[in-house]
């Protein structure tokens, strides 16, 4: 079992899920996310439930690229090595292209990839240094084809991510070093709470017991929920321009 498990982003949504899910499978904790005050409380809640695991946390905007080496590096030592590290911190796009925000189509294209590049470096640094470890890279299945409207940056940062990964997992093939890209489906959370064409949308416990299960069984990707996700990529995938158009 990974042991020393770093989540970013852990302060709300599938990040608060995870923590909580591994927390009670015995596992010790790193959790940053810029909101200190929801960590703390995190943070007091697992350790009262389960006083045998440490749970350590610190603040970070995933966005501050210099400063994610820094506590990542910081959580390796208090912790003593970290074994998985679950690149999670992201956030919604909300307009379409040329609708006059790109400050808010950056915002997100950054927070979701160049910052998923930082976290990557961070971590490919540490696990390089011990041999081992498990990187885990949250896509999406938005990140399968483009998407309209407010999808259109969103969906396209999740592309990247997922070829990042799949370059990763090129880079550490034979190595004891495992990369997963994990793709969800909608899962309900904040990022998509009000996203009205939402299809087989699952509750936060519901996915989260699913997203945990498929990182533990650390594969080079992963569709979550399995079901219906898995065989509707390959759909999603394969449909003709025109008909996908009209389906979306």
């Amino acid at each position: 079992m990974r042991r020393n498990i770093l989540i970013t982003g852990a302060s709300s949504g599938l990040g608060m899920g995870m923590a909580r899910a591994w927390a009670a499978k015995g596992c010790n904790l790193a959790l940053c996310a810029r909101r200190v005050e929801n960590l703390e409380a995190l943070q007091h809640e697992l350790t009262t439930s389960y006083p045998n695991i440490r749970v350590v946390i610190q603040a970070l905007d995933v966005c501050d690229y210099d400063r994610v080496p820094e506590v990542f590096q910081s959580f390796k030592e208090e912790l003593g090595s970290l074994d998985r590290i679950v690149v999670n911190a992201g956030m919604a796009s909300s307009h379409g292209i040329g609708q006059g925000h790109f400050a808010s189509n950056r915002q997100a294209a950054e927070t979701n990839f160049v910052a998923a590049i930082a976290q990557c470096e961070a971590a490919m640094e540490i696990f390089r240094a011990q041999n081992a470890g498990h990187l885990v890279l949250m896509s999406s299945v938005s990140g399968v084809r483009g998407f309209r409207g407010a999808m259109n940056v969103y969906a396209a940062t999740k592309a990247a991510v997922a070829s990042l990964a799949e370059g990763l997992q090129l880079d550490t093939e034979g190595t004891p070093i495992r990369v997963t890209n994990i793709m969800p489906g909608y899962i309900l959370t904040d990022i998509n709470r009000s996203t009205r064409n939402a299809p087989f949308r699952v509750d936060l416990e519901t996915g989260v017991a699913a997203l945990v299960s498929a990182i533990d069984k650390e594969k080079r990707r992963a569709y979550v929920p399995w079901w219906p996700w898995t065989p509707l990529s390959y759909v999603i995938k394969a449909l003709p321009f025109k008909v996908f158009a009209r389906a979306m």
